[in-house]
């Protein structure tokens, strides 16, 4: 019998987190408070953020330790599957073999628990009992509302205009779990009142409910933010994946050859690529290959420079590529992938050649997605097809070229809240989009000014 599921039993789960920043060579340059364009403390983050989460972005330990009460959560999903596709490489014709990380099977269907879990349970330590966030395609708003259910902490979420009216269900599930949310820009804050006025449809972007979060948290006493990508401490929390998953290829005499993940902001990706990047900054031979969206090219097309996380400039200036933080992506349905800047950790990379960065048109990535769903059963969410298109470009070479490889993609969520998205294409009404240099270069225009 061929084992096509390989799993780990619950006393696995990693007990600590892995943070890649003390294995560098060269960290990221440090984050500049929005005004002053100095360095950052502590006491600058503290309206924002709990303590422990401000101690965690900074850390250099190698390991830190995961409480037992965010691993007593974690056990109602955790360990995830890694899977072999089988189907899939049949369905190819490749002697490249592939495997999966399935992060779909976690109660909001995707990664973002890891994180979301943790952040809700350092606010509540702490005595905070409001959180208030932004989310794309909805993955990270129903995480977070399904994390603060669990504590007992009022959520707020802004979720940008064009995926709050492409998934409806997503929606649902946020109040499911408790959660208010809001289609960004809103009539609930200034910023969103400035942006409707200028542009009353708008379709919203990440940076605009960054914009609308941190306000809603700024103006509501005994509120703190939470961000469900880019920063320091929520990619060291998202490493239980790639922790997990170099157990599970262990045990089945295993190693990648080549890891493949979608960025829109970089959780997933970091979660499943830094335990192993650790092994390439020692010498060993892995190729690392981050996927983002041709119509929102924050590595491939952007600039390494400081900007700001959010349309308003209300939060610190990051050293990240970017598109500038006025770029408005396009109606593109991977909504989680549509954001003009990428997390530091992950730009400090990409610039160090740690890692390599493609981006692929959306009709690619759709494709590919049937096909997978087709031979492995499950249906992708469309940022996850992004990876799933690069692995067959991958297994297709393998083919090309009879060379055996292993490969390993990190499957981010389930696509069960975004079949209008299969819809459309199916029906022919999606099309590729290349998004206009002259538009990435007024964006750019508009970055900050650094001495």
């Amino acid at each position: 019998m061929v084992q096509s599921i390989i799993t780990l039993s619950q006393d696995k789960i990693p007990q600590q987190w892995y943070n890649i920043q003390a294995d560098l060579k060269k960290l990221p340059d440090p984050p500049l408070h929005p005004a002053t364009k100095k360095p950052i403390g502590p006491d600058d983050l503290a309206p924002i953020f709990p303590m422990e989460l401000i101690k965690q972005e900074v850390t250099m330990e190698r390991f830190v330790a995961i409480p037992e009460d965010i691993l007593d959560i974690y056990r109602l999903w955790r360990p995830t599957p890694l899977v072999r596709a089988y189907r899939l490489e049949e369905a190819l014709a490749t002697p490249a073999r592939i495997y999966f990380k399935n992060e779909s099977v976690s109660p909001p269907g995707s990664h973002k628990p890891n994180t979301a879990v943790a952040q809700a349970y350092f606010n509540k330590k702490e005595g905070f009992n409001r959180i208030a966030t932004e989310t794309g395609a909805g993955q990270w708003g129903s995480a977070l509302s399904f994390a603060c259910n669990l504590f007992d902490i009022e959520c707020i979420v802004y979720m940008v205009k064009v995926s709050y009216q492409q998934k409806p269900y997503r929606r649902s599930l946020i109040e499911v779990w408790n959660g208010k949310i809001y289609a960004s820009p809103s009539e609930q804050t200034e910023t969103g009142r400035k942006i409707l006025a200028e542009d009353p449809d708008s379709p919203g972007s990440l940076g605009m409910a960054i914009s609308e979060a941190l306000e809603e948290t700024i103006s509501h006493p005994g509120t703190k933010y939470a961000l469900g990508s880019v920063l320091n401490h929520v990619l060291m929390h998202q490493t239980v994946i790639g922790l997990e998953a170099k157990e599970q290829m262990k045990s089945v005499g295993e190693y990648p050859d080549v890891i493949i993940g979608c960025i829109g902001g970089g959780s997933n990706f970091a979660g499943l690529a830094f335990p192993f990047a650790k092994d390439k900054i020692n010498g060993k031979d892995i190729d690392i290959i981050a996927i983002e969206p041709a119509a929102s090219p924050s590595i491939t097309k952007g600039l390494y420079s400081y900007d700001f996380g959010d349309l308003s400039g209300l939060t610190p200036l990051l050293k990240m590529y970017t598109l500038g933080h006025g770029f408005i992506p396009p109606k593109i349905h991977a909504g989680g992938l549509r954001y003009h800047g990428m997390a530091p950790l992950v730009s400090a990379m990409a610039k160090q050649k740690l890692i390599n960065v493609n981006a692929i048109q959306q009709l690619e990535t759709f494709e590919s997605g049937l096909l997978f769903a087709r031979t492995q059963g499950i249906v992708p969410a469309p940022e996850t097809t992004h990876a799933i298109a690069e692995v067959i470009r991958q297994a297709k070479k393998c083919k090309e070229t009879g060379t055996e490889k292993t490969i390993l993609f990190n499957f981010s969520g389930h696509g069960h809240f975004d079949l209008s998205a299969y819809d459309d294409y199916l029906a022919g009404r999606l099309s590729n989009y290349q998004y206009p240099k002259e538009l990435i270069d007024a964006a750019m225009a508009q970055l900050p000014k650094i001495d």
